[in-house]
């Protein structure tokens, strides 16, 4: 069973036991999520909701909170000595799926 649930406007796929990357919530490690942003539900029949899945939530757990690889940002213009290099790490969390209901 899974299900695809949006989480501060991107979309997941969910299913029970996962591991889901999503962008840093205020949340501290080892608390309880839940969300009812659910869109689709698939068990023995798939649900498509409009928009969302009426009764349907999703329950995770907080398991960290890290950053993501750098990347470089390199700005350059040519024959002008215009060079600039900037970097970036995003900061994610690590939410483990426990449960999905109402599917």
């Amino acid at each position: 069973m899974y299900a695809l649930v949006e989480i501060k406007g991107k979309q997941y796929k969910a299913e029970k036991g996962t591991k889901l990357k999503v962008d840093l919530m205020d949340q501290e490690k080892g608390s309880k999520v839940e969300f009812d942003s659910v869109l689709l539900t698939s068990d023995k029949e798939v649900k498509v909701g409009t928009p969302y899945v009426k009764d349907a939530k999703v329950t995770a757990t907080v398991e960290d909170h890290f950053k993501d690889k750098k990347v470089l940002v390199f700005k350059f213009k040519r024959r002008k000595g215009y060079r600039r290099k900037q970097g970036h790490r995003q900061q994610y969390t690590l939410l483990k799926v426990n449960d999905i209901k109402g599917a």
